[in-house]
């Protein structure tokens, strides 16, 4: 999991810097909203992740959450925000 984490991150950092057109992570970085748009997908995300619990429907659960996995590794791109800050941060809580 750790290497697939690391992988997306690289791709979104990529995303970020070479801004390709046909791609949804630049489009991201580029849309005229800026943060506002991921920060709005991250809300509509955890919306659809409390109802697939609700519903119980585990596919659903692991779509959304997978979701809201990639929005929130976006932000902390845009945010210039590191995985290895993050690990810190929740390895300072155990």
């Amino acid at each position: 999991m750790d290497e697939t984490f690391k992988e997306l991150f690289a791709v979104i950092e990529d995303r970020k810097e070479e801004l390709p057109a046909d791609s949804y992570t630049a489009s991201l970085f580029t849309h005229e909203k800026g943060q506002n748009a991921v920060l709005e997908k991250l809300g509509e995300e955890s919306t659809e992740l409390i109802l697939a619990a609700k519903d119980d429907n585990q596919q659903e659960i692991i779509c959304e959450a997978a979701d809201i996995v990639y929005h929130l590794l976006v932000l902390l791109s845009m945010k210039d925000i590191s995985l290895e800050q993050l690990e810190k941060e929740l390895q300072s809580r155990r």
